[in-house]
């Protein structure tokens, strides 16, 4: 038995996509959308399993609000690529299943590990 819950957050930002041949090679900016979903096997006396505000306080944490992301990070930001890096980062406070980076409303990459 589990459950899996499921934060959501936005962040502005602007990127590039180097060595891509196409518009988004040139610098451009979206509101992105992260949507988390964490498994747990356990509730705590109250229901919970662990509190959506601890989650969401973490997500914001990591969020590169305003920024031109190819400056903060060594990796090309792409949907892949930022979903992968906010994995990874999550999964050392959470036991995350996965993590999706909406780029627009219709445009997203989900990235998760086989266990």
């Amino acid at each position: 038995m589990s459950w899996i819950l499921t934060v959501r957050d936005r962040f502005q930002a602007a990127h590039y996509l180097k060595e891509y041949k196409g518009k988004c090679e040139k610098m451009h900016g979206h509101t992105f959308q992260v949507e988390v979903q964490v498994e747990v096997s356990n509730l705590d006396r109250t229901g919970i399993g662990i509190d959506f505000i601890v989650i969401k306080a973490k997500l914001n944490d990591i969020l590169p609000d305003h920024t031109l992301l190819n400056e903060i990070f060594e990796f090309n930001p792409s949907a892949e690529n930022l979903s992968r890096h906010f994995f990874q980062e999550l999964k050392k406070h959470f036991p995350v299943k996965s993590v999706t980076v909406w780029e627009s409303t219709d445009a997203s990459a989900t990235y998760s590990e086989d266990n």
